[in-house]
């Protein structure tokens, strides 16, 4: 067999796997889509509540009503309703699903009754760390308290003998205002460092446009972009980085860009492998194979990723094409991976 000949065909089946690789990956999302029951995706794969009531009170001592849509104000809570201030507690929330599992037990409730301004379904809110960050539409929103002392003499407690809002009730405050309605998505926020790595770079001799195409893509997708940093190619500045950034849970997912090629001072993998606890080798696989469809360099990239403690990391390619072609090519897996990793959603295969 001729040498022209022996490439066309190593060719041919290239992509023949490549084809095969996105019909798996098509696969997935529909499985994924298909085994959650209350739990919707949204854009980028972000887990994905619905807001199903929006209550307040004019008056502290009456229970709050359903108004369907309301005004959220910074640092202060819902126009117009009474338990709004400078304080911790400026919104509470509940979940659909807790309080339709109390009314199964007899509960004849309706909404507002035990005080929440906000009834969303598709989350558990009681599984959040304090700290997290929610987002409806231009509303950002921070859990603040998990939980309060029920007053025994409530009408549902004197009725039931129990209260929900005690053990899944949670509490926030507006960090940012806006108008919620009924019907809106409620998200998540997720936190995400961007790492830049390159001697010219952090000597300011070039600019930095990977870093930047990377935190535009992130604030697109609703994510808070806690950190963008340069630093030069040095594998013990950006392992030490690393092990920060997870072990302090300051980022959930941390990406770094350059440093993967072939070069002596590319040094970003071993690097990241002395920082991660276990390897996620399909991120990185996935991405080679994506970006071969567009240059069979990309076979010379030698990024990893894995896990240490709950954040995910992720080495991207060096240029600022590569990055966004990856990056928007592999964002919803990455986000549905953190959905994981926090326990805020099941396995694909998890029936």
């Amino acid at each position: 067999m001729n040498r022209s000949r022996q490439n066309t065909e190593e060719c041919l089946k290239l992509e023949d796997n490549i084809e095969n690789f996105v019909h798996r990956r098509s696969s997935f999302y529909r499985c994924y889509t298909e085994t959650q029951s209350l739990q919707v995706v949204g854009k980028a794969g972000f887990l994905m509540g619905k807001v199903r009531a929006v209550c307040i009170s004019e008056k502290r001592g009456t229970q709050k009503k359903n108004i369907e849509s309301a005004v959220f104000v910074e640092n202060w809570g819902i126009e117009g309703d009474a338990h709004a201030g400078n304080w911790h507690r400026q919104i509470s929330l509940l979940s659909e699903e807790t309080i339709a599992a109390f009314k199964a037990r007899g509960a004849e409730v309706t909404d507002g009754a035990f005080g929440e301004n906000l009834v969303v379904s598709g989350y558990d809110f009681t599984k959040f760390p304090i700290g997290t960050r929610f987002t409806c539409k231009d509303v950002v929103l921070e859990l603040t308290q998990i939980g309060k002392e029920c007053h025994h003499g409530c009408e549902i407690f004197q009725k039931m003998g129990e209260c929900i809002m005690p053990t899944n009730g949670v509490f926030a405050k507006v960090l940012h205002g806006g108008k919620i309605s009924v019907g809106d998505e409620f998200h998540v926020q997720y936190r995400a460092a961007v790492i830049t790595l390159s001697d010219t770079a952090s000597k300011g001799e070039r600019e930095d446009a990977s870093g930047a195409a990377v935190e535009e893509i992130m604030g697109k997708e609703g994510y808070e972009v806690v950190l963008k940093k340069i630093i030069p190619d040095d594998g013990d500045t950006l392992t030490a980085l690393l092990c920060e950034l997870s072990d302090e849970d300051k980022a959930d997912l941390i990406l770094t860009t350059g440093g993967t090629g072939f070069s002596k001072r590319d040094n970003t993998p071993e690097a990241t492998m002395r920082a991660v606890e276990r390897e996620t080798p399909g991120i990185s696989e996935a991405m080679r194979y994506y970006s071969l469809q567009i240059t069979p360099r990309a076979m010379l990239s030698r990024g990893v990723s894995g896990i240490r403690k709950e954040a995910l990391i992720v080495n991207l390619p060096g240029s600022p094409k590569a990055v966004r072609e990856c990056l928007e090519y592999a964002i919803g897996a990455l986000t549905h991976g953190i959905d994981i990793l926090k326990g805020n959603t099941g396995n694909c295969a998890g029936k």
